[in-house]
């Protein structure tokens, strides 16, 4: 197991205008000229936060996947970002984590964002994954996923947490702050990408996009609002010495997830 080097990729969105983002995201990610091993962008890339799926949604392996493999591919880097699926007459906003040889997982959104009454036009997802990438152990989840700590909570399974995000600013501290407490309570890396810009109802985005250790520490300088890319290296000896010298882990409760569908 060697040292993961990660890409974060800060962006504003244009709104509903699929080829529009894919052609950004396109220049922003044959830009990283550090080498990288995932590149990370944000929740409804292609899109913005949109609640109109019956006009925007496409199967998985579709144009958004097509795109997300012609990248990984040619960075040699995994691609991971959500956008709207359909599948079976339900929609999803679904996480793509894509491989350089466009083999993939999938994740589905479990908290769905009632205040957008995202409920009312997506389908929950009821299944956390963990993907084995270069012998790192990786969970990743959706935005608002970040406020329920017990679907996030580390049984010894991850090492590293990643949130894709649409996240508004005058929340901002909270996604600051959990970022943190995430990485904390579970003694792994996070990752947390959000977007910039203000979508089509004129709410603002301040990304405040960060990479936190195992000790809660920042380790990217992304400013809020702007448009950044940075690429940061994640220590194995680092996160493996902490957690053998402080074994928080040893003293954690025991608990079972039970469904709410």
């Amino acid at each position: 197991m060697d040292n993961l080097k990660i890409s974060i990729v800060q962006s504003s969105l244009i709104w509903e205008n699929k080829q529009a983002n894919m052609d950004a995201f396109s220049l922003k990610i044959n830009q990283i000229e550090t080498e990288t091993n995932l590149i990370i962008l944000p929740e409804m890339f292609t899109t913005g936060f949109s609640m109109k799926p019956q006009n925007l949604a496409e199967s998985t392996e579709n144009q958004t996947y097509a795109w997300m493999k012609k990248h990984a591919s040619a960075k040699q880097a995994a691609i991971v970002a959500s956008f709207i699926v359909v599948e079976d007459d339900k929609y999803y906003n679904r996480l793509l984590w894509v491989n350089p040889d466009g083999t993939y997982e999938k994740y589905d959104k479990r908290h769905l964002f009632s205040l957008a009454k995202e409920q009312l036009h997506y389908t929950a997802g009821n299944e956390k994954i963990i993907i084995n990438y270069k012998g790192w152990r990786i969970c990743p989840l959706i935005c608002y996923d970040l406020r329920f700590p017990v679907w996030a909570r580390n049984v010894n399974d991850y090492d590293l947490l990643l949130y894709v995000a649409n996240w508004p600013t005058p929340r901002a501290h909270a996604w600051r702050m959990l970022l943190q407490a995430r990485a904390i309570e579970n003694q792994a890396y996070v990752a947390g990408v959000n977007r910039v810009g203000e979508d089509a109802f004129g709410n603002s985005h301040s990304g405040d996009s960060a990479v936190i250790n195992p000790m809660g520490e920042l380790l990217t300088n992304i400013k809020p609002f702007e448009e950044a890319t940075e690429t940061v290296e994640l220590l194995v000896e680092m996160m493996d010495t902490f957690r053998q010298k402080f074994t928080f882990a040893n003293d954690a409760d025991s608990f079972q997830i039970i469904s709410k569908l």
